[in-house]
């Protein structure tokens, strides 16, 4: 890991700046990053080597964000997350990395297009009643399990979190105060998964040092730029880049 060419180190480098970036302001960007790391190194190798940089990332979205979370929503959602990392970490030894790559792929599109389709039938159509309390539960448990288990298959977790936040009806700074907490307890909850399946060693701690000054960069600059964003350009841009991140996963 520490004899990576200069031309590899590069688009490591601009890849660990997304993610600080998508930490504190368009949370799906992150999955590009993803894309990056998992380009240049081994598939495998790479979500353990990038586990590390997300939580520092997480750290100054906590720091910043950290009064703005829904914890009613969070602690409905954690058991669920919990069942989704655990069934994740089991099939990382036992599917077929391409075959899992492009099923998550595949989701994240389909879900993108199922909550444009229904953000467009509530602004069109008055009749459409809300979602009801029990499928609201549903809508929890979903979305809680498929964000689990495709944080700990892929690192992909971002775009159905999301998704499932705009659902919720989140404004700019519940939605980021909210993703923060919940990524940060996730990912501090996937550590020893990644220990055990060896894909966090000496060698990748070593990598992950040289590239946390990026992590703090764009940690910043997602910081001011989070501040001038309104929920409508928030919306799009995060929902862009997750159908981005999903059809990149399709290749």
């Amino acid at each position: 890991m520490l004899d990576l060419a200069t031309t590899d180190l590069i688009p490591l480098y601009l890849a660990a700046l997304v993610i600080g970036f998508s930490k504190t302001s368009i949370g799906g960007a992150g999955t590009i990053a993803v894309a990056v790391f998992a380009a240049v190194l081994p598939a495998k190798e790479s979500t353990g080597i990038i586990l590390p940089l997300l939580v520092l990332g997480d750290l100054f979205a906590i720091s910043v964000y950290r009064r703005h979370a829904d914890w009613g929503l969070l602690l409905r959602l954690f058991p669920y997350v919990a069942v989704g990392v655990v069934a994740g970490a089991g099939f990382v030894g036992l599917v077929d990395d391409t075959v899992m790559r492009r099923s998550i792929g595949v989701l994240l599109v389909l879900l993108v297009v199922i909550h444009v389709w229904r953000q467009r039938r509530l602004r069109e159509n008055t009749d459409v009643v809300p979602m009801s309390a029990t499928r609201r539960r549903w809508t929890s448990i979903g979305f809680g399990f498929l964000a689990g288990f495709t944080t700990m298959v892929a690192n992909a977790g971002g775009a159905p979190m999301s998704i499932y936040l705009f659902t919720m009806g989140l404004g700019v700074m519940s939605f980021l105060g909210t993703g923060a907490w919940f990524f940060f307890i996730v990912n501090c909850f996937k550590v020893p998964f990644s220990v055990g399946l060896g894909l966090i060693s000496v060698d990748s701690l070593w990598l992950d040092l040289r590239l946390a000054p990026a992590v703090v960069v764009g940690a910043l600059i997602g910081w001011w730029l989070a501040k001038r964003l309104d929920i409508r350009t928030f919306e799009k841009w995060v929902l862009g880049l997750s159908v981005v991140s999903g059809l990149n996963l399709l290749r």
